[in-house]
């Protein structure tokens, strides 16, 4: 039987124009399902509605079609940025995507200043650093920062260097800074320090070592003795990580090696960065919706987006297989670097080795990572069966909510909700709750924030019922319209009470499983039975309460110091002459934080909308 699309889509078909662009496939609840790019969108979007399509994917796809929005181009290399900037704002069910596309971590030398600190961050600015990244491990970031501030202490406190301090701090006597700040090294010294860090990030650590030695032997032969062992420890460290770079090819070589390998729906890619001819290291990434896609689709949509934010684009990038559009992809690369970059399928010899070994990696890494998540998925399974049968519960907890209360002697109270979905954190549907109506009271805390979350709830099946208008918004806050199978509060019998209260006053007494959990002894406690229940020790069941307990406590307690510091600043600027509400948050909003407006001239704050001079001169002499 012949597909027959909707009527409106039929129309739109029927005028696409003969233009480069972008098309949006939306589905009936107005979300967008798909985007995709064309040199021609007449024949491309047509392509999906033809009698015989090849792909399982598009036939499931076009069946979803209730509308289609296009945007024409200039050129197909816009087309191909709009694309990758709408998968990455709207991540389209059907479309190939880095999985779990958060931002990645990279290293920040923040170049820009007199004195560059080393940071770490998930955000790139166009503000004078440079980065290095992205990685996919934040722990080994700072692995990598732990040891690299012992071959070169670079700064981490927030002082304004001038180098007239009398005193420098504890790093300075443990040889991780070189004390910049006292006058033991001036400015050009210090940035060249972190010059020598950025050559090593780029893998030209030769000429360190080099220089490293020769000031080891001039501390040696004027007796400097001390300082000689200082270099001594630096070069272990330098060659530590130096041991760890294999030399792959000539020394002006700067290439990305990019393989993937595929499974039953998962795809990972691996990439080798080799500068100088050393490699400097690997990273693995996973795609979704690579299902019933051809290799070179899945490996070009990669390079897109990694490279779309990546902070270095070498000059050669080595493919395993070709892709359509490799010379809009160079195009595009060569605006990024300022450079031209060439993408290359290599037939032979060593750069084809190279192609192979991460093509290699990505199958090992794959395999290990389906292994892991088929043991992880069974520890979930065997934690939901344990907690099934001790609880007496209905069913397996697939949806488990965890409640905490964090405050200092009843001062900025915050509740925490934290939502595990099959045995794993679901961080979309965290939430918190700023305590209103009570001070030094965990019972009461713990009430007001399950009659707001209940509340939630109640409001959320009444809009659903009687202002269908709003269903899109409700069906998007899933963490209120949805009941818990399992409701755990931390505190045990007093906690547990109140929440039987709560549930009570909403109706919802035997539609939610509830449980109570003592710290002490990690016991349950259930409604309506007297004694506690102890899971096993070793119980996957256990396992499972303590990593959500834990994790509510951890939510709570980071929304608790956020709300105790910015009342901190708060307390610190109003008792400021001259400075009330207003002008407080203006402060805030222009400087971004108490530090920065501390370092700030007096002259700088006046210029800020509001602020007249006397009150500028006000706030630099009360942060002084």
């Amino acid at each position: 039987m012949t597909f027959q699309p909707p009527e409106n889509v039929q129309k739109i078909l029927q005028n696409l124009p003969a233009k480069p662009g972008v098309y949006l496939h939306i589905n009936k609840d107005g979300r967008i399902i798909y985007v995709g790019k064309a040199i021609n969108l007449r024949h491309r979007v047509r392509s999906y509605f033809h009698k015989n399509v090849d792909s399982t994917k598009t036939r499931r796809l076009r069946r979803q079609i209730a509308d289609i929005e296009i945007i024409t181009t200039d050129s197909e290399l816009e087309a191909l940025l709009l694309e990758n900037t709408l998968i990455k704002k709207h991540r389209p069910h059907y479309n190939i995507r880095l999985k779990d596309d958060k931002r990645y971590p990279y290293i920040k030398v923040h170049w820009a200043s007199h004195f560059p600190k080393v940071t770490v961050t998930r955000r790139m600015a166009r503000d004078g650093s440079r980065y290095f990244g992205p990685y996919t491990s934040v722990w080994a970031v700072h692995q990598t920062l732990d040891l690299l501030r012992k071959i070169f202490p670079y700064l981490t406190c927030d002082r304004t260097i001038n180098g007239k301090d009398g005193r420098a701090c504890l790093y300075y006597d443990i040889k991780l800074c070189h004390g910049p700040c006292i006058g033991a090294v001036n400015r050009e010294q210090y940035r060249g320090m972190i010059k020598q860090l950025m050559d090593f990030l780029n893998g030209r650590s030769d000429h360190i070592i080099t220089q490293l030695e020769e000031r080891m032997k001039r501390a040696a032969e004027m007796l400097q003795f001390e300082r000689a062992a200082e270099i001594r420890d630096q070069l272990k460290a330098v060659n530590k990580v130096v041991a760890k770079q294999k030399v792959i090819s000539a020394a002006n070589t700067n290439q990305d090696v990019i393989a993937f390998a595929r499974e039953k729906g998962d795809a990972c890619v691996q990439i080798f960065f080799i500068r100088h001819g050393k490699l400097i290291g690997r990273e693995y990434f996973l795609l979704e919706g690579t299902e019933d896609e051809p290799d070179k689709e899945v490996l070009q949509e990669f390079i897109t987006q990694f490279y779309d934010s990546a902070a270095h684009i070498p000059k050669e990038v080595l493919l395993q297989h070709e892709v359509d559009e490799a010379i809009i992809i160079e195009q595009w690369l060569k605006q990024k670097r300022s450079a031209k970059v060439a993408l290359r399928v290599p037939q032979r010899g060593q750069k084809k080795e190279l192609v192979q070994m991460a093509a290699a990696n990505a199958a090992d890494t794959l395999a290990a990572l389906r292994q892991q998540w088929a043991a992880d998925r069974s520890k979930h399974v065997t934690a939901m069966s344990e907690l099934q049968r001790a609880l007496d519960l209905p069913s397996p907890p697939a949806r488990i909510e965890c409640y905490d209360i964090s405050h200092t002697q009843g001062a900025q109270t915050v509740g925490s909700m934290v939502v595990f979905v099959q045995g794993a954190p679901r961080k979309s549907d965290y939430r918190r709750f700023n305590v209103q109506t009570v001070g030094n009271d965990d019972y009461g805390a713990m009430k007001e924030v399950l009659t707001r979350r209940f509340q939630r709830y109640q409001d959320a099946q009444a809009g659903e019922l009687h202002d269908p208008s709003q269903i899109d918004k409700i069906r998007k806050e899933t963490a209120w319209s949805l009941l818990p199978d399992l409701l755990i509060v931390d505190g045990g019998k007093g906690q547990l009470t109140m929440a039987v209260d709560v549930l009570k006053q909403f109706g919802l007494e035997q539609e939610v499983p509830l449980a109570g959990l003592a710290k002490r002894e990690e016991e349950l406690f259930v409604p309506g039975k007297l004694g506690p229940i102890l899971l096993p020790r070793r119980s996957q069941g256990l396992y499972l309460v303590q990593r959500v307990r834990d994790e509510a406590h951890r939510f709570a307690n980071a929304g608790h110091r956020k709300r105790r510091a910015k009342v901190g600043v708060a307390s610190i600027l109003d008792s400021i002459p001259g400075v009330g509400p207003k002008r407080r948050q203006t402060l805030l909003k222009h400087c971004g934080s108490l530090d920065d407006l501390r370092r700030a001239a007096a002259e700088e704050i006046a210029s800020v909308p509001g602020i007249p001079l006397h009150v500028a001169e006000a706030v630099k002499a009360h942060l002084a």
